[in-house]
């Protein structure tokens, strides 16, 4: 047997007796059902911890992160409460994406083809359409989220098109006319800087992430200079909670923070492939998480505040704030930052996500760009703008998605660390042939998929069951522990690993 080769890509390739469905341009062993170049191990990882930081700081600093940090004063906590729950989730988000990552960084292979090891080269597909589904109705809601921000600045100069951004008067399936041209010119946007490939990519969040903050610091800094420091208030949310009552409540809102990072940090070795070392992923997610994270809530909150004395009202959207600011250039530079910011998240987590997805499905016929170009169209059709509308729908939404990302995590990281205790081959991952290690049965572990779904029908029923309500908030915690649970029980123990 083969062993694990620390540079992917350059070892020799076993053959195994199996060339049926392969294309001669392939390496010898490798099966058309599994292999092309999008999915091929990569020979060379460039990418350091700033890029991972820079990663993280696009995704954090979306209007999207923004809509929901501001959210959880709906909980009734009050400023320094969500602070803390911020901080603590995002604690736990950075330790999950750090167990995520290894296997991805080790072997330079994507989110979906790791999954192979645990489900089987077959039954990878399981995992791989779950996430992807996910990205695809994420896509159009940060597209959405991304396209408001256009439309404030459309309507700022051109007052007289206003009655088209009435969905009463000229709409179509919740949208109006002007909020589909939006919508429709930033999901172009999105595609082109896509087409371009990783590299482009990485260029962008590069600059995205950055050029956000510089923003929100001067947004911050002007709020705080209208309304005067001494009138910002701490009690936000309208507080309903004190003493001891307030700490299930705010464990409440640490979970929510975890299914907010929850699809990013599943298919987070989408990303950690491309790393020099499993040592730049942990420091740039140290950096782009706990770090960054803390500046960040401490922005939104101080602006979140402010938004009380300056407008009579409290204001959780970033892009509404900036649309009341009278001064023009302010408005077109900060509605401009913001779109540009959920550009650069949108493109990572839920364009490249799909794309590997998808291409995982059938890669002889789905390249990585058309696999992106799918969900993508998919994202129109799910007509995102009523999904993502007020703080009941975003908690809602993200305790569904839980639901079903959080038994996927369980299930892996066991079989990772406690059945193959952190070692595979990485060669026998595009083989069909019957002999090779994570064929299972038929191409599938049916273990991991039979410890998978209960543990995702648990989950979900938590969130639909009104009986349930209080464990729908937990639903992502309720999940990954039974999926884990599950499958420790019901793996096949000849699995684990005794790989030298």
């Amino acid at each position: 047997m083969v062993q694990f080769s620390a540079t992917p890509g350059s070892a020799a390739i076993p053959s195994y007796g199996d060339d049926s469905g392969r294309n001669p341009e392939h390496p010898v062993g490798y099966s058309d059902r599994l292999y092309n170049d999008d999915l091929a191990p990569l020979k060379h990882q460039t990418w350091s911890a700033y890029n991972i930081f820079a990663f993280w700081m696009s995704d954090v600093h979306s209007v999207g992160g923004y809509v929901f940090a501001g959210s959880l004063f709906a909980l009734g906590l009050t400023s320094w409460q969500v602070l803390i729950s911020l901080l603590v989730g995002i604690g736990i988000v950075n330790l999950l994406c750090n167990l995520i990552a290894k296997p991805s960084q080790q072997a330079g292979v994507p989110y979906p083809v790791a999954c192979r090891v645990t489900f089987g080269v077959l039954g990878a597909n399981l995992p791989a359409v779950i996430r992807g589904l996910i990205a695809v109705a994420w896509y159009g809601i940060q597209t959405f989220l991304a396209s408001s921000a256009l439309v404030i600045v459309v309507l700022k100069f051109v007052p007289q098109w206003l009655p088209y951004a009435d969905v009463h008067k000229y709409g179509f399936v919740g949208l109006s006319a002007l909020g589909w041209a939006g919508f429709m010119l930033l999901w172009v946007l999105q595609a082109v800087v896509f087409w371009r490939g990783m590299e482009m990519i990485k260029k962008f969040i590069d600059f995205a992430g950055p050029a956000v903050y510089v923003v929100m610091f001067i947004l911050a800094g002007y709020m705080v200079w209208r309304a005067g420091w001494r009138n910002i208030g701490l009690n936000l949310g309208g507080v309903k909670y004190h003493g001891m009552e307030v700490v299930p409540v705010m464990i409440t809102a640490i979970s929510l923070v975890v299914s907010y990072f929850s699809g990013p940090m599943l298919n987070f070795g989408d990303f950690s492939r491309y790393c020099r070392s499993f040592k730049s992923v942990k420091r740039g997610n140290f950096w782009g998480l706990p770090v960054n994270f803390l500046a960040f809530s401490l922005v939104t909150v101080v602006t979140t505040a402010a938004t009380l004395p300056v407008f009579g009202q409290l204001i959780t959207d970033p892009v509404e704030t900036v649309g009341r600011i009278d001064q023009p250039t302010a408005v077109i530079l900060g509605a401009l930052t913001f779109t540009i910011a959920t550009i650069g998240i949108n493109i990572v987590a839920n364009f490249v996500s799909p794309a590997f997805d998808f291409s995982n499905v059938a890669p002889r016929l789905i390249s990585w760009r058309m696999g992106g170009m799918m969900a993508a169209v998919a994202s129109i059709f799910i007509t995102p703008w009523n999904l993502f509308n007020n703080p009941a729908v975003i908690h809602y939404t993200l305790d569904v998605l839980g639901s079903f990302i959080g038994p996927l995590y369980g299930v892996l990281i066991v079989d990772f660390y406690l059945m193959k205790r952190g070692k595979f081959k990485v060669e026998e991952l595009y083989t069909t042939s019957e002999t090779g290690r994570y064929w299972y049965s038929n191409g599938v572990n049916w273990r991991a998929v039979a410890a998978l779904l209960p543990a995702a029908a648990i989950a979900v029923a938590c969130v639909m069951i009104p009986s349930l309500e209080g464990a729908g908030n937990f639903s992502w915690f309720i999940g990954a522990g039974l999926g884990a649970l599950f499958y420790r029980i019901i793996a096949d123990k000849k699995s684990v690993s005794n790989f030298a």
